[in-house]
C-alpha cells in the first residue's frame, strides 16, 4: 500500500481482502433485511449481527470505535445516522437505516441500507428511492481521471432534482486498513473545493444521507444519534467502491 497526497492507494491483493470484507458486510445486511418486520426490536438485529460476525470470523468495526457501544447503527425515521439498537419494536410504516462494518484480515468493510417496515408511505418510498439513486449516480463517476467532486456533484444534482435535502454534516470517506481514511467525500460540492484526481487503487465509502425536510441536524442526549431538526424522514445508503482501471467496482455486494 502506498500513499499519495495522504491517500492510501491499495494494490490488487489488498483490494481483494477488502472485497472479502465488504461481501461479508453485504451478506450480514441481507440477513438483517430478511428479519426486518413489524414487531421486531432493533436490539434483535444487533444480536443477529453479532452472531454473524462470530460465524464469519470477523470483528465488528463500529463496536468500541471512538466509544460507540454497538455493532450496528440503527436509525429510525427522523434519525439520520449513529442510532442505537434498542428494545423498541418496529411498527408498520417505519423507515430503518442500518449501517454495518467489519474488520477482516486487517481491512475494513462498510455499507448501509435503508429498509421500509411493512407498508410505508409513498413519500417514504420516494425518499428511499432517491437516496439509493443518488448513491448510484455518484458511483458512476468514481473512475480514474475523474475529479473526486464529480461524485459529489452527481449526488447533489440528483437529490436536488428530486426535491430531497442533503445532510451536509456527514460525509463519505476513504477506507482501507483504517475505517476512516482520507479523502473526505461530501455529498455536495463545497465552496472552493480543490481538484483531486481519482487514481486506480483508491477505495471510497460513498454514502449519501437525505431527508424530506430540513438539512439541519440535532445530536441527541446519547451523544451519538443524529436526527433531522424538523423531525422529517431521513434515509442513508452506502457502498464501498474501489477505483479500478475499468471504472468503479462496488465491493460491498453479496457473492
Amino acid at each position: 500500500m502506498k500513499k499519495l497526497r495522504g491517500i492510501f492507494i491499495k494494490n490488487d491483493y489488498e483490494i481483494g481482502l477488502m472485497r472479502e470484507a465488504n461481501a461479508i458486510v453485504s451478506m450480514i445486511l441481507d440477513r438483517i433485511e430478511e428479519k426486518v418486520a413489524p414487531g421486531v426490536a432493533t436490539l434483535e438485529l444487533e444480536e443477529l449481527a453479532n452472531d454473524l460476525c462470530v460465524e464469519y470470523k470477523v470483528k465488528p468495526a463500529f463496536n468500541g470505535y471512538q466509544g460507540f457501544p454497538y455493532t450496528l447503527c440503527c436509525s429510525l425515521n427522523e434519525e439520520i445516522v449513529h442510532g442505537f439498537p434498542s428494545t423498541r419494536e418496529l411498527v408498520d410504516g417505519d423507515v430503518l437505516s442500518v449501517d454495518m462494518g467489519v474488520l477482516h484480515k486487517g481491512f475494513y468493510g462498510d455499507s448501509a441500507r435503508t429498509f421500509g417496515v411493512g407498508a410505508i408511505s409513498s413519500e417514504a418510498r420516494r425518499l428511499m428511492d432517491v437516496t439509493r439513486g443518488s448513491l448510484y449516480r455518484g458511483i458512476e463517476m468514481a473512475a480514474p481521471g475523474n475529479d473526486l467532486y464529480e461524485i459529489s456533484a452527481a449526488i447533489e444534482q440528483y437529490a436536488r432534482a428530486n426535491q430531497c435535502s442533503i445532510i451536509k454534516r456527514f460525509v463519505g470517506h476513504g477506507i482501507g486498513a483504517s475505517l476512516h481514511e482520507k479523502p473526505e467525500l461530501p455529498n455536495f460540492v463545497p465552496r472552493g473545493a480543490k481538484r483531486l484526481v481519482l487514481k486506480k487503487g483508491m477505495v471510497l465509502a460513498i454514502e449519501p444521507m437525505l431527508s424530506l425536510g430540513s438539512d439541519q441536524v440535532v445530536i441527541m442526549p446519547d451523544r451519538w444519534t443524529a436526527k433531522t431538526r424538523d423531525n422529517s424522514l431521513a434515509a442513508h445508503f452506502e457502498h464501498t467502491v474501489a477505483i479500478t482501471r475499468e471504472g468503479p467496482e462496488i465491493l460491498s455486494k453479496s457473492n
